[in-house]
Formats: C-alpha cells, sequence, structure tokens
C-alpha cells in the first residue's frame, strides 16, 4: 500500500509540473487521469501492481 501511496503523490507531483512547465494541456492531463481509473478496474491491474512493486524492489535493493 505504501508503493501506491507513494507512485501517486509522485505522479500527481509530476503532472502538476508537466501542466505548469512543460506544455501539458490540462485536457491531456485529464484524459490520462480517466485512463489510468479505466486500466485500474482492467484485468491487467494486478499485473501492472506486480510489475511495480518489483521494479520498486529492484530499485531498493541498488547500493550506492
Amino acid at each position: 500500500m505504501a508503493v501506491s501511496v507513494s507512485a501517486v503523490v509522485l505522479l500527481a507531483i509530476i503532472t502538476f509540473l508537466l501542466v505548469k512547465k512543460g506544455g501539458l494541456k490540462a485536457a491531456h492531463a485529464i484524459v490520462c487521469t480517466l485512463f489510468g481509473f479505466y486500466l485500474a478496474s482492467s484485468s491487467i491491474a494486478p499485473t501492472i501492481s506486480k510489475a511495480t512493486t518489483n521494479l520498486v524492489d529492484v530499485i531498493g535493493e541498488i547500493k550506492f
């Protein structure tokens, strides 16, 4: 759960910055948000969740 909350906050910040500074139009951000909601309710959502968790685990194991 902590990974998904952190990811949502990070993606919200990135979207906000893209709308303000990167030339992303608000309509595009809304379409992407709606796509995310529909994708989350699809049958591929568990696969995406597992892949995201695995990616975060791999990044967490990297020693700098």
